[in-house]
């Protein structure tokens, strides 16, 4: 059969192989990109619940408006039923009382910026397919890979099951579970956890939506139950994902088919099962292993891993499309510098600890979130595992000493998990076990950069389509870039240190005439890079009785709590309200 030739094969055409199809096309509308998917969209896929972040790589891709255009809810964040009572709590990307009920569909500012989608991926991955297909890359589906040819770490072809081979410069590998080019490597996994959980999902139509915020907004249900919990993810007017996560052992241990357990679970939580009044099943049933796990390479000569297939994150802190968009995002920027820079290994190596660092991360504080929740009466064996393998005890207070000394810079623009860092979520104290009480923040009032034993290195800067160096501090494996809200504070703090001065130059830095929800949004982003700059160690904080603290500036209260009974904020059945 004839060869086609490529500057980068893709396998996969989920939000990873479009992603990166995407930005090659986008920055370098010359490269020949061939992505190969083996089923027909559109499909179901499981993980629909975004965070914030991933809304900025739509719109850099170009796609966020043909998403919102979808009718997708907005995200404002989440109710939980999770900790260490059975009190609901809502974490929410900005506070309620400042989100406009702006008409949509709508574009990419003020308060869009801060908030997320729920995607039904069904729809969702074919409207990122085919755009990707739109800026050039040749999209194929129902074209399934063979086989993987190569020569010790170097991959040669991609046998098709047409009997075709495709070869190219580069490939990526975005095939998810499969990981078909991974294994084909030999790249081995860890999986750093003791839990190891399945999700039974079965989608529904005509479920009422918990509340409806502004127009189109509303929270995901996150529902304990003894055994594991329940996920409720409205994904349009009518149609709503909702799954049960257990670990396997349960399973097994309880001798039930997923579909028995599933159903006998839902009407566990009275909260879920009320939405669920009426609505009916689409008879879709799927089960899949929701495993942590980590490749221990993420690149070779001339392949890369992107999203899944490198790496998983338990799904609690919905933070699986957000590491795929972000990794797919890197590798193209990646590819397209290996030419022009001087130190290709550099390239591929900052672009392996980056993933690694991010994957390792969300994994180890989606395991801090497993052992505070003392309403899992059927886990504490494998949370008291968890704990061990982490050298703790099962002691929240323990748990979070251990995840808080860390360090979670990992570039300019990181803020940790769930769209906004653990280190500023003093609201969760009442929930999620003996966190700190205070922020470094809220109780201090001079700041003063320690650089002691610090040295300048390079790191790698993701901006318009090219990997830049950008200076950096290191200590101890701990970074403090030099750019972006990291370096506003390195910048700042060399020449005001009090609180006063502080929040003089915070308001300084934004023009009168700004929207007072973004402005609140950025000042809050500038004090959480500090805050997490105290704890890491960069910044030393004190208190001086002649100055005021900087909790005045707190715009950072997203987190209340409520009664399990409460009645529902149900606006029926969301209408589909388009501007």
């Amino acid at each position: 059969m004839a060869t086609d030739q490529y500057d980068v094969a893709i396998i996969g055409g989920g939000p990873a192989g479009s992603t990166t199809g995407t930005f090659l096309r986008k920055y370098a509308p010359e490269t020949r990109v061939v992505i190969l998917e083996r089923e027909k969209f559109p499909r179901d896929h499981v993980g629909e619940s975004q965070l914030p972040g991933i809304s900025h790589i739509l719109n850099e891709m170009g796609v966020w408006d043909k998403v919102e255009a979808a009718n997708f809810p907005v995200k404002i964040g989440g109710t939980y039923k999770w900790g260490k009572t059975a009190e609901l709590w809502d974490f929410d990307f900005m506070p309620v009382h400042l989100i406009k009920p702006e008409p949509r569909p709508g574009k990419f500012v003020g308060q869009r910026r801060n908030l997320a989608f729920q995607v039904d991926r069904s729809i969702y991955d074919e409207i990122l397919l085919d755009h990707a297909a739109s800026l050039g890359c040749d999209v194929r589906e129902e074209t399934r890979v063979l086989s993987i040819e190569r020569e010790g770490d170097r991959v040669t072809g991609l046998r098709l099951e047409s009997g075709e081979t495709i070869t190219a410069r580069w490939y990526v590998d975005a095939s998810g579970n499969s990981g078909i080019l991974r294994r084909a490597m030999g790249v081995e996994v860890e999986y750093p956890t003791a839990l190891q959980n399945i999700a039974i999902w079965d989608y529904w139509q005509n479920a009422s939506w918990a509340e409806e915020i502004g127009i189109g907004g509303t929270r995901i249900q996150v529902m304990s139950i003894g055994y594991g919990w329940i996920w409720f993810i409205p994904l349009g007017p009518t149609r709503t994902s909702i799954g049960l996560v257990v670990p396997k052992e349960t399973l097994k241990r309880l001798g039930k088919t997923a579909e028995e357990l599933y159903r006998e679970s839902l009407p566990l939580d009275a909260r879920i099962w009320r939405l669920m009044e009426g609505a009916e099943s689409e008879g879709k049933l799927q089960t899949t292993r929701d495993w942590s796990f980590e490749a221990d390479r993420h690149c070779g000569e001339n392949w890369m891993l992107v999203g899944e297939c490198a790496g998983f994150a338990d799904p609690i802190l919905s933070a699986g499309l957000t590491i795929t968009h972000a990794s797919g995002r890197e590798a193209a920027f990646t590819l397209l510098s290996l030419d022009s820079d001087e130190n290709p290994d550099w390239l591929l190596a900052e672009y392996s600890r980056r993933q690694k660092r991010r994957i390792r991360s969300h994994i180890q504080f989606a395991d801090y979130w497993y052992t505070a929740n003392t309403q899992f009466k059927d886990l504490s064996e494998h949370t008291s595992e968890i704990a061990r393998e982490g050298g703790l005890e099962l002691n929240p207070e323990q748990a979070w000493d251990w995840i808080a000394r860390g360090g979670f810079i990992l570039d300019e623009q990181s803020f940790g998990f769930a769209g906004v860092h653990f280190s500023l979520l003093k609201d969760l104290t009442a929930h999620m076990g003996d966190m700190p009480e205070t922020r470094p923040v809220d109780v201090n009032n001079v700041f003063h950069p320690n650089l002691n034993d610090s040295v300048h290195e390079e790191f790698a800067q993701y901006k318009q389509g090219r990997v830049k160096r950008i200076e950096c501090l290191m200590r101890d494996g701990k970074m403090w870039p030099l750019e972006g809200p990291y370096g506003y504070w390195y910048h700042t703090l060399s020449q005001v240190t009090t609180a006063p001065k502080i929040v003089e130059a915070l308001h300084k830095a934004f023009p009168a005439n700004v929207d007072v929800a973004h402005k609140q949004a950025e000042i809050f982003r500038l004090i959480t890079a500090l805050n997490i700059l105290i704890i890491d160690g960069w910044v030393t904080a004190s208190h001086d009785e002649m100055h005021p603290v900087l909790q005045p500036m707190n715009y950072t209260r997203t987190v209340k709590w409520h009664e399990a009974d409460a009645p529902l904020q149900t606006v029926g059945k969301p209408k589909n309200e388009q501007g």
